[in-house]
């Protein structure tokens, strides 16, 4: 099912790597909408070993033909080797909100 709408999460590991991250989509218009959670506790298997971290989300909302745009972005912007960055789409939500998302992801 296609949806217009999607959320492009990311985690890093620190708050302030992830209000970087979070402002440069919200400033390159690739995303709308930008919130942090954190911190949060990530347990992950790495070169061979479960490994426990202290991380923080960043979940920006976006059009969703700016998603790719949007995952290269954070790619190229991220301090981890291989970060995270998956796109979930939004099937259903406040029309007004979902029309603003789009409008701000705009030029």
């Amino acid at each position: 099912m296609p949806t217009d709408h999607v959320i492009v999460a990311t985690t890093t590991d620190s708050e302030d790597a992830a209000r970087k991250l979070a402002a440069s989509a919200i400033d390159t218009r690739l995303g709308a909408c930008a919130q942090i959670v954190g911190p949060i506790t990530s347990v992950f298997r790495w070169e061979g070993a479960v490994e426990t971290a202290k991380e923080w989300r960043v979940e920006v909302k976006t059009a969703a033909d700016r998603a790719q745009t949007l995952v290269e972005h954070l790619t190229e912007q991220h301090t981890y080797d291989v970060p995270e960055v998956i796109v979930t789409p939004i099937t259903a939500g406040h029309a007004e909100y979902l029309s603003w998302l789009v409008t701000e992801t705009r030029g």
